[in-house]
């Protein structure tokens, strides 16, 4: 019985082991909670809180390309600058919705667009959700154990998942360039 219990504990510490992911943060791993919903799959429905405190869904944009920029934080230089990136590319993509996703409070991040004069992209709260732990972004480990890794995940109007990038460090912007393809192929 004893050897059964050691078993069957060594598995499921091994089964969730594996599914962790690993990136770099100042050259030192950490762990997300698993891997990004893989290309050609139905994207995971979210329930995310926007800056007025009211719930957002995938479906909510249903019908258009969805760009997800999920970042830990945008308090941060590099989280800041995808936002303002995304934010510029947001205005002259057609039929195309940019989420940008942290953990951040909505307050947080309704502060930061009005002082960087964000208008086109769509500030989302991980606050109250496990959307972190449903896309695999959500780091496990580290001073940054909680907050949501650096990715980008592209959805078509359809709801499929046409294109998904880990960034491998969290301190490196995002392929814009490639997720800005994805919607115009």
């Amino acid at each position: 019985m004893f050897s059964k219990i050691i078993f069957s504990t060594l598995f499921l510490f091994s089964v969730c082991t594996f599914a962790q992911n690993t990136v770099m943060m100042g050259g030192k791993p950490v762990h997300t909670y698993a891997k990004l919903p893989a290309v050609n799959k139905a994207a995971p429905r979210f329930t995310l809180t926007d800056v007025t405190m009211k719930d957002q869904t995938l479906e909510s944009y249903k019908g258009k390309f969805v760009i997800l920029n999920i970042f830990p934080s945008v308090d941060t230089g590099v989280c800041s600058a995808s936002v303002h990136h995304f934010n510029e590319d947001a205005a002259n993509i057609p039929n195309t919705v940019v989420l940008c996703i942290s953990k951040d409070l909505p307050f947080a991040q309704k502060r930061f667009c009005g002082a960087e004069g964000i208008k086109n992209v769509v500030m989302l709260s991980d606050f109250r959700s496990d959307f972190g732990k449903t896309y695999g972004v959500e780091i496990t480990d580290s001073v940054m154990k909680g907050l949501l890794s650096r990715a980008v995940v592209v959805i078509d109007p359809s709801g499929k998942i046409v294109y998904e990038e880990q960034v491998d460090d969290i301190s490196h912007e995002p392929n814009y360039e490639a997720a800005i393809a994805a919607v115009k192929k």
